[in-house]
């Protein structure tokens, strides 16, 4: 419960915060850039180690790429009865198929889940959700864009991406025992990621431009929020016959809220920025409710 008291303390001090314009405008990037650069690295390094590896792996990994898949589908479809622009359609698939796995995601498994859940969610970040921004979110940004990406630029900006280095360190490593006071110094800095996650979210949380979006947004939230999550339940716990901790975690990412650098990459790319932004504004505090229901009914997975 104290975990979760805090995710709540630092979003709304974020929201007040800037308000009260106390922070420089930079104040989220700035701290977007040391979480990337310091805390989820951190985090990454300590505790893959203690990540079991089994079948069940490959359902984490996969489920990412798969949600990707059926956001694009699902959007194509319903872009097409409803006559969308070809900027309101690719918004959607961007913030549809892209969850917060990361600055919110692994905050919210350490307050549900504890800190041994945090291994499985920066695999999920790692090998499924950035692997996928990073490629198939790039492509997709492109093609309902005019820019087209290179393959060269979506290797690079894989390769270069500091959370993605460490996970490849820490793979390495796994033969080797960590000295405790290399641990010690990774989980404090991997405990920064929470209250810093938290508070850039609330920094940069905009309500405008909600009127004359409100068809696409609930379409939107209602997809990435409930429909998506209740299709991976179906297919992992029901068909599939899936169980235990780690799918538990994967099944809790899959209801994470839209991701912010797919709201981003969105804006770059001029792809409906009022409604990208919106798909977080309004997502991200609804989250707080319904991933409460998702942890109550995935306690039996």
């Amino acid at each position: 419960m104290s975990n979760i008291i805090l995710l709540v303390l630092c979003f709304v001090a974020g929201i007040l915060l800037r308000r009260a314009r106390l922070m420089p405008d930079n104040a989220p990037a700035t701290l977007n850039s040391f979480i990337i650069h310091i805390s989820v690295p951190a985090l990454a390094l300590l505790y893959i180690r203690e990540l079991e590896f089994s079948g069940d792996i490959v359902l984490v990994i996969l489920m990412a790429w798969l949600y990707f898949g059926l956001a694009a589908g699902f959007f194509w479809l319903v872009g097409r009865y409803m006559k969308f622009s070809r900027g309101t359609t690719g918004a959607l698939i961007l913030t549809g198929g892209l969850g917060n796995t990361a600055f919110f995601g692994l905050p919210m498994i350490e307050a549900y889940y504890g800190q041994q859940g945090i291994a499985t969610g920066i695999l999920i970040d790692q090998t499924g959700s950035f692997m996928v921004l990073s490629t198939l979110g790039i492509i997709v940004a492109g093609m309902y864009s005019s820019g087209r990406p290179t393959t060269a630029s979506i290797v690079r900006n894989i390769l270069r991406f500091p959370p993605f280095i460490a996970l490849a360190v820490a793979l390495l490593l796994l033969p080797l025992e960590y000295p405790e006071w290399l641990s010690a110094v990774l989980k404090r800095l991997g405990d920064t990621l929470a209250p810093l996650a938290l508070l850039s979210v609330g920094l940069q949380l905009r309500l405008g431009h909600l009127w004359g979006n409100c068809c696409s947004l609930m379409i939107g939230l209602g997809f990435k929020l409930l429909l998506a999550p209740l299709f991976f339940y179906v297919l992992y716990v029901l068909v599939l016959g899936a169980h235990g901790p780690a799918i538990q975690v994967a099944l809790f990412e899959a209801a994470m809220p839209p991701m912010i650098t797919a709201v981003i990459l969105a804006q770059e790319r001029d792809l409906d920025p009022e409604l990208a932004t919106l798909m977080v504004a309004v997502g991200l505090p609804l989250s707080f409710i319904t991933l409460t229901g998702w942890w109550w009914v995935l306690q039996t997975v």
